[in-house]
């Protein structure tokens, strides 16, 4: 069964270009992971000039390929994101399972 991963990243003001330079490089390298079927980027409309939101939801074969990456890939994955962005952003995951994918006519 498909499995849903979601990355949702707040990111502050001062470092909102450089971010959204370096998140689509970053889901590429994630998209050729075993596993990983695709992903959708979106970004909230900012209210304020504190921050941004991202949320990256990608879709996975199935929850071992999801338990694969967090074992062998996510501290890897992770790292150059917070390395650049730590002090500046703040991230949230959850894992969906996808019971339907319905497609417009």
């Amino acid at each position: 069964m498909t499995v849903i991963y979601e990355v949702n990243l707040h990111i502050a003001a001062p470092v909102a270009d450089a971010f959204a330079d370096w998140l689509p490089g970053h889901v590429e390298e994630m998209l050729a992971l075993p596993g990983f079927i695709d992903a959708v980027i979106a970004r909230d409309e900012p209210t304020d000039d504190e921050a941004t939101t991202w949320s990256v939801r990608y879709r996975l074969q199935d929850r071992q390929s999801l338990d694969d990456y967090l074992a062998q890939h996510s501290e890897r994955m992770r790292a150059e994101g917070l390395a650049r962005f730590a002090d500046h952003m703040r991230a949230t995951r959850r894992i969906l399972t996808e019971t339907r994918h319905l497609k417009a006519n």
